[in-house]
């Protein structure tokens, strides 16, 4: 078995339209939007569920930011309609298997599925099985030791400590989010 060489991450949604030229809106999901961006970049485009949406590759064709918010043409769309329906569409890029972000505070998902999750006490937890990336921050998913399925904000103040040598994370556990309420007494 050959060692995987690269993975592949996600680094963007497609939003809205802007203009009629064909540029687009983009919700970034990357730390690095200027490298992943860059003219030139062709992403693997991924259409949400009942799209009929046909291009499986986008290629950059020009960027630039609006009022914070990063713009995209990209030579497949070729006017506002073209825009407007690859709205929704998930775009990824493969980097090395062994890539580390800038920023040594930053991970990538493959990089967290798989550790340990252990309580600022010691107590193992459960085991790291993804991520959901939401607007606001992102959530890592963990199966508990007891099968449930438990969703932890991936902040600081909750998630202190990300070990990836000693393939772990060391979560500030606080009732309810991954150890169950106690219950009253009645």
């Amino acid at each position: 078995m050959s060692p995987v060489e690269s993975i592949e991450v996600l680094v963007g949604r497609i939003g809205k339209p802007h203009g009629i030229r064909g540029h687009v809106t983009i919700d970034v999901r990357t730390d690095e939007p200027e490298r992943r961006f860059a003219d030139g970049t062709t992403l693997r485009a991924v259409p949400p569920k009942g799209s009929a949406f046909g291009e499986r590759t986008l290629t950059v064709e020009g960027s630039r930011w609006h009022q914070g918010i990063l713009h995209l043409l990209f030579a497949e769309l070729d006017g506002r309609d073209a825009a407007e329906a690859a709205r929704g569409v998930l775009l990824y890029v493969d980097i090395p298997a062994d890539a580390t972000p800038d920023d040594p505070d930053e991970y990538y998902d493959h990089q967290l599925v798989g550790l340990a999750a252990y309580g600022t006490d010691g107590a193992h937890l459960g085991e790291v099985t993804g991520l959901v990336h939401g607007g606001a921050q992102d959530l890592l998913t963990i199966r508990t030791t007891d099968r449930r399925e438990a969703l932890v904000p991936f902040v600081k103040a909750l998630v202190p400590v990300v070990d990836l040598a000693g393939q772990r994370v060391v979560i500030d556990d606080r009732p309810g989010l991954i150890a169950p309420l106690p219950e009253e007494d009645e």
